[in-house]
């Protein structure tokens, strides 16, 4: 495997005669990122490469929040690409990825206004931001990004859409613990206690996608069932609980097979996203 710090080393190493395929990420690799290589691995085929991007990107954090204590285990992750079978491991510093007078920026302004947009605002420029610099650095044929932030994986989409990236996105599964918690670099923040409240997000999204395939279609009555199983965690602050269209994220009155519930809840400190689709 590769280690590449640059961007000068990395736009040097051109792709294979197969295709690469990129796993973007900002580190603390977990079973959920394993996930993420092993489809890029089946899509960039037995003569293929799989490269993946750690970069904890400081424009995706708002002050104050979280970025100087995000966790960086480099050894741990270089070994956990290592034993992933990672072809190239991109890991360069913010003063690589950002000139000093950097001024530059990527936008999306319609899927990135509702849910983590709404309650982050400038998050998704920050990734739109970074995901399009990776592109132009690594040039992949194709791109994995998890459900889990769904959307993230919408607004990508609509960014290599309407930016006309000639790059395959391949949306993958949420990864879940055996209680049902997703998978998430954050977990590692929640407390015994607060690790034990935190799968009743998805029994909570569970509730709602079983009424509506009951065949509920009142979101308020959807959203208020959900909202109760939550409140009954003591330790759960919600910050967000919506359901949206899939395409247009715009929140629905009446769900549909179209329709998504988004949840986002602080544990303490620790703030930790799901989302299900109702169909």
């Amino acid at each position: 495997m590769k280690i590449l710090r640059s961007a000068t080393s990395a736009t040097a190493i051109r792709p294979r005669s197969g295709r690469r395929v990129l796993v973007p990420t900002m580190g603390a690799l977990h079973r959920g990122h394993g996930d993420l290589i092993r489809i890029a691995r089946e899509a960039a085929g037995p003569d293929g490469e799989v490269v993946v991007s750690i970069f904890v990107n400081p424009l995706q954090f708002a002050p104050g929040a979280d970025y100087e204590k995000y966790p960086r285990p480099e050894q741990a992750d270089d070994e956990f690409c290592g034993n992933a079978g990672v072809d190239i491991l991109f890991r360069p510093s913010v003063e690589e990825m950002y000139r000093s007078d950097f001024s530059v920026s990527v936008e999306e302004d319609s899927l990135a206004n509702t849910l983590e947009g709404k309650s982050r605002p400038g998050h998704f420029r920050g990734v739109c931001t970074v995901v399009a610099k990776l592109f132009n650095i690594l040039a992949p044929d194709a791109a994995v990004f998890g459900e889990k932030d769904f959307q993230q994986l919408a607004i990508i989409r609509r960014m290599v859409r309407d930016l006309n990236f000639p790059i395959e996105i391949i949306g993958a599964p949420t990864v879940r613990e055996a209680d049902g918690l997703a998978c998430s670099s954050r977990n590692q923040y929640l407390s015994p206690m607060e690790r034990q409240q935190a799968p009743v997000l998805q029994r909570a999204l569970q509730e709602a996608q079983r009424l509506a395939m009951e065949g509920n279609r009142s979101t308020a009555a959807i959203l208020n069932a959900a909202r109760r199983m939550i409140e009954a965690a003591p330790l759960a602050r919600i910050d967000y609980l919506e359901i949206v269209n899939s395409e247009t994220l715009h929140p629905v009155a009446e769900a549909s097979p179209d329709s998504l519930i988004a949840v986002a809840a602080f544990f303490g400190q620790t703030r930790l996203i799901d989302n299900l689709r109702l169909s």
